[in-house]
C-alpha cells in the first residue's frame, strides 16, 4: 500500500544509483547500524502540524517575542498549546525585507527544550498577526514528565562516541545538549550529541542517549552528503580546463618572501572565502597569483564556485553568507581516495576526487557547491531533520537552489560525470525535469511501486525505513523537486527562488514534512505577490502536479 500524506489539522486556511556504483553521492548517509529497533510506533499527538492563518487580523500593539506569546497564550485553544508562556521559550526574532516580522519558540517541559517542537508567530508589518506554523508534542504537554537525568553528559558523550565507532581524533568539539527527544511513538529525556569526524568513514553524527540509562535511543548521520593580507585579483585553470578569476590573498613572509593564498577577504562582512587541500588542512599556495598546476585545479574550482554561491544568496536574497552573520566560508578538497562524494558536514564543504571512472572531481560542479553550501544554510533556518519526509525536504532544498544557482539546466552533478558513468547512460546525479530517467539502487526498489526509478509523484513514494536512506531522502526528495520545476515552468527561476528561500527560511521548521512545505511555499508566494496571484497558484500547482494535495 502507497504511503499517503495525511492532512493535517488546519485550523484555518548523495545518489543512489541503480547499476553506478557511487556509495555515497551528495552526501548519501551511511546506513544506520542493524542494533537500533525499527518497531513501528505511532502517537497521534506527537509532532502535531498546526497552521492557523488569521482571516481577520488581530492589530498587536508590538511585533515583539513578549507579545506573540500573549497572543498564544489567548489563543491557546485554537493552536493546541495547553501553557504557552510556561512551555515555550523564543528561540529567535527576524524581520525581512517586506516588513514581516517572525518570532520562532522552541516548545520546552520544565524548560528543557522537545527536539524538533518549534512554533512561529508572522506580523506583517501593520504589527497584525497573520499566520502562525509549527509543530508542538501535545503528548509531552499533557505528561507528568521526569526531566531530571540520571546520568550526566561526560557519560552520554562516552556512550555516544562508542555508538558511532568514532576516532580519537574529533574534527571538532562535541556538543550536548539535554533535551526531550519524541521517537518511534514514545517521549524521553535524553542528551543530543553532536560528534563529528572525518577520515574514510566521515560523519556529522546526532545522538540521542537516554539521560536515565545512558543507552543509546536514535543515531542519525547528518553529513550533508604573517604579515600584512591583501585581497588581489589571482588567476587559475579548473577541473574543465576552463580558465578562472579568482580573489586571493597574498602574505610577505622574511623566510620564502611573497606567498599567495586561496584567501579571499574581500567580502564586507564576511569572514572570508578559504579552500584548503584536505591530506594536509593548509590553505592552497603559489609562489605567483597563477593557480595552474595540476593539483590546483579542484581548489580553483571549489574557490571559485563558492565565491559564485555566496553571491547568489547575497545579491538574490539578501543573506551573508550560510548562517547570514558573515561566516567564514571553507572548502576542502582532494579528500580521500577515489572518493565520490562531497558534503557539508555542518561547519564546512568537502570535495572527493572521484575515481576518474564514474565520477571526476566533485568540486567541478557548480551545482554541487550550491547543494552544498545550501544544506549550510537549511542548518541555519529550517534545520530540517536529516530523514524521512523533513529530510527529502533538506535534500530537495539543496537540489533545487543547485539548479536554480547553475541554471543551465534541470540536472544535478552533470559536470562531475566520469566517462564510466556516461557509457552507462548516467549524464547527471539527477534530474529536476524528469526525475524517473534514473534507477535507484536495487535494495530499495521493493519499497517503490516496482519499477525502480526515482519518483515524480506521491503514487511513486518510497517508504523506506529508517535503515535505508535515512528513510528516503535522497530518493523521495525528487518528488518536492518535480513540484519546483513545474512551478518554475509558470513563474521562472527567478520567482522560483524567492518563495522556495522564503519558505525555507520563514515557514518551515525541524520536522515539516511535504504537506507542511506545500502550506509553507503557497504562504510565501501570498507573501510576496499577493494572494489570488499567478504566482501563487504556480506554487499551489507544483505540488498538485506531484499528488501532494491540501
Amino acid at each position: 500500500m502507497k504511503k499517503k500524506l495525511i492532512a493535517p489539522v488546519v485550523l484555518s486556511t548523495a545518489l543512489l544509483a541503480g547499476s553506478i556504483p557511487f556509495s555515497n553521492v551528495l552526501a548519501k548517509q551511511p546506513e544506520e547500524t542493524a542494533t537500533i529497533s525499527l518497531t513501528n510506533k505511532w502517537n497521534e499527538k506527537m509532532n502535531v502540524p498546526i497552521f492557523v492563518r488569521e482571516k481577520q487580523l488581530d492589530k498587536r500593539n508590538s511585533s515583539t517575542a513578549s507579545d506573540a506569546l500573549n497572543y498564544l497564550e489567548e489563543k491557546k485553544s485554537k493552536v493546541k498549546i495547553r501553557n504557552p508562556k510556561a512551555d515555550l521559550k523564543v528561540k529567535k526574532t527576524n524581520k525581512d525585507e517586506l516588513g514581516m516580522t517572525h518570532v520562532r519558540f522552541n516548545q520546552t517541559k520544565n524548560g528543557i527544550p522537545v527536539e524538533g517542537a518549534e512554533v512561529l508567530v508572522h506580523y506583517n508589518e501593520k504589527n497584525e498577526i497573520v499566520a502562525v506554523n509549527g509543530t508542538v508534542n501535545v503528548d509531552v504537554d499533557e505528561q507528568n514528565f521526569n526531566t531530571k537525568p540520571e546520568v550526566n553528559s561526560v557519560v552520554a558523550l562516552a556512550s555516544a562516541k562508542s555508538s558511532v565507532d568514532a576516532p580519537a581524533q574529533l574534527q571538532y568539539d562535541p556538543t550536548t545538549e539535554l533535551v526531550v527527544y519524541p521517537f518511534e511513538g514514545e517521549s524521553s529525556l535524553a542528551y543530543k550529541v553532536n560528534v563529528n569526524f572525518h577520515g574514510e568513514e566521515p560523519g556529522n553524527w546526532f545522538v540521542f542517549v537516554d539521560a536515565q540509562s545512558g543507552k543509546v535511543i536514535d543515531k542519525y548521520n547528518a553529513l550533508m552528503d604573517a604579515d600584512e593580507i591583501k585581497t588581489q585579483t589571482g588567476t587559475g585553470t579548473g577541473v574543465l580546463g576552463a580558465h578562472r578569476l579568482l580573489h586571493i590573498s597574498q602574505s610577505k613572509n622574511p623566510n620564502t618572501g611573497t606567498v599567495f593564498q586561496l584567501a579571499d577577504y574581500g567580502h564586507k562582512n564576511l569572514g572570508g572565502i578559504f579552500t584548503y587541500d584536505a591530506p594536509t588542512g593548509s590553505l592552497f599556495t603559489s609562489n605567483s597569483a597563477s593557480f595552474k598546476k595540476d593539483y590546483d585545479r579542484a581548489a580553483v574550482d571549489a574557490h571559485y564556485n563558492s565565491e559564485k554561491v555566496y553571491h547568489y544568496y547575497l545579491d538574490e536574497h539578501g543573506r551573508n553568507s550560510l548562517d547570514d552573520k558573515g561566516m567564514a566560508i571553507n572548502s576542502y578538497v582532494h579528500y580521500g581516495t577515489n572518493y565520490n562524494n562531497a558534503f557539508w558536514d555542518g561547519q564546512q564543504m568537502t570535495y572527493g576526487d572521484g575515481d576518474g571512472s564514474y565520477m571526476i572531481s566533485l568540486s567541478a560542479g557548480l551545482d554541487v557547491a550550491a547543494h552544498e553550501m545550501t544544506h549550510g544554510v537549511t542548518t541555519n533556518t529550517a534545520n530540517l531533520q536529516y530523514r524521512f519526509q523533513p529530510g527529502a525536504l533538506n535534500e530537495a532544498f539543496s537540489d533545487i537552489f543547485g539548479a536554480l544557482i547553475d541554471d543551465a539546466n534541470w540536472e544535478i552533478g552533470e559536470d562531475i560525470m566520469g566517462p564510466g558513468a556516461k557509457a552507462d547512460g548516467r549524464e547527471s546525479l539527477r534530474s529536476l525535469s524528469d526525475p524517473s530517467k534514473y534507477p535507484v539502487g536495487a535494495a530499495y526498489v521493493p519499497y517503490g511501486n516496482g519499477k525502480g526509478k526515482y519518483p515524480a509523484h506521491m503514487n511513486e513514494f518510497y517508504d523506506l525505513p529508517r535503515n535505508l536512506d535515512n528513510g528516503g531522502v535522497h530518493i523521495n526528495s525528487s518528488i518536492i523537486n518535480h513540484a519546483a520545476y513545474t512551478t518554475a515552468q509558470e513563474i521562472g527561476r527567478e520567482k522560483l527562488g524567492k518563495i522556495y528561500y522564503r519558505a525555507l527560511s520563514v515557514y518551515l521548521t525541524p520536522t515539516s514534512d511535504f504537506s507542511a512545505a506545500r502550506k509553507a511555499i503557497i504562504q510565501s508566494a501570498v507573501d510576496l505577490y499577493g494572494a489570488g496571484s499567478s504566482e501563487a497558484a504556480a506554487a499551489a500547482n507544483g505540488f498538485n502536479k506531484v499528488g501532494i494535495l491540501e
